[in-house]
């Protein structure tokens, strides 16, 4: 009986949107009737069966969240939020093979984890494609001008490959960082709202990257994917932040998002940094890319997307529960029989949590 009732269970919770029908839709509610209906006739009888049918019917996702802090629970109505106790890593990890194709079918026995050397007991593995919180973070410093509609075009090709359920925004910059869509709007689904958010703003004025790039951190953790993104889109350089390069590395050192960086460069800009870019993609998991021409960053933008939706979410308690803010190290293996050995790209590594962790505090403009 409860072995049925599992199966009927998760053929109750299958993704919203997946081919979902109204006769589908009457066909789950049925099923789970008679679960409950199940679950009361066991009460009637045994104690230890009303248990196990309590346990069927039950989410796994309450027990997770019965046991974490508080900051960390589920938003009510979330399917996709992952609850997980304070003290674990989750990694985004995409795997590849030899010739830099993405290999999907993997096991949670394919992959290792080392931290600081030390094998890590992985608790939590999944490939799936859930939505993400994803920020697009753009220059419009005076030298992007004659690249603005490439950029704003491939912008939006990435936006229509991805998710359906994404939330996205929008951070442009010059010498100002400012948010594009609405106040009340921060985050959105919709290209056509993307699409305005992108053009309003003329390109000219100076670069401040590691401003933008710290604002756009801040907004992430306001939004309600577990899974969090920045595709930063410019020449690399920066000469008007009040934040300092060793700052956003620190902050992109916390757990949290993957950072895209494609850099866009011509004879004129002469404070082009690709290795800044380099370096915030490595760091993080991500990846940076430096495209010839402008024609090549639209598809690039798709890849990008194909990338996120096929990455492994693998979580772990670190072995090591000193909280003393140190820098921890982080590599990733992975191996298939028949596949040979496999290219795992995920962050670096993480300062772990200390008693007092203050951050460079960051603001942005509405336009």
């Amino acid at each position: 009986m409860a072995k049925e009732a599992v199966r009927e269970y998760r053929l109750s919770i299958a993704r919203p949107g997946a081919g979902a029908t109204a006769s589908g839709l009457h066909e789950r509610t049925r099923r789970m009737t008679g679960l409950a209906s199940s679950a009361q006739r066991l009460q009637s009888t045994s104690p230890l069966r009303c248990l196990l049918a309590l346990l069927v019917l039950i989410p796994p996702s309450s027990f997770a969240r019965a046991q974490e802090s508080p900051a960390l629970q589920s938003r009510p109505g979330d399917d996709y939020t992952i609850s997980v106790n304070v003290n674990m890593v989750v990694l985004r990890a995409t795997a590849q093979d030899q010739k830099g194709v993405l290999v999907s079918g993997l096991g949670k026995d394919d992959f290792q984890v080392y931290e600081d050397g030390v094998l890590q007991p992985i608790k939590y593995f999944s490939h799936e494609d859930i939505p993400v919180t994803v920020g697009l973070v753009i220059d419009n410093s005076g030298s992007m001008r004659p690249k603005r509609a490439d950029v704003i075009a491939a912008s939006l090709a990435f936006a229509r490959s991805s998710n359906p359920l994404d939330q996205m925004f929008v951070v442009n910059f010059n010498e100002k960082v400012s948010f594009a869509l609405p106040d009340n709007t921060p985050f959105t689904d919709q290209v056509a709202q993307l699409e305005v958010a992108l053009s309003k703003i003329a390109a000219n004025g100076e670069t401040a990257l590691y401003d933008a790039v710290a604002i756009a951190l801040e907004h992430l953790k306001k939004g309600t994917r577990d899974k969090k993104v920045l595709i930063v889109i410019s020449d690399g350089g920066d000469n008007a932040s009040k934040h300092k390069l060793t700052e956003i590395m620190t902050l992109i050192g916390q757990p949290d998002a993957t950072v895209y960086t494609i850099g866009i460069f011509d004879a004129q800009d002469g404070d082009r940094n690709p290795g800044v870019l380099k370096r915030l993609a490595k760091d993080t998991g991500g990846e940076a890319f430096l495209p010839e021409s402008l024609t090549d960053v639209t598809p690039i933008c798709e890849r990008i997307a194909h990338d996120i939706r096929n990455q492994y979410t693998i979580a772990y308690v670190p072995t090591n529960r000193n909280r003393d803010g140190s820098y921890r190290a982080i590599k990733v293996q992975a191996g298939a029989r028949g596949r040979g050995r496999l290219l795992v790209r995920t962050r670096t590594g993480y300062f772990a949590p200390s008693k007092s962790q203050p951050s460079p505090s960051a603001k942005a403009n509405r336009p």
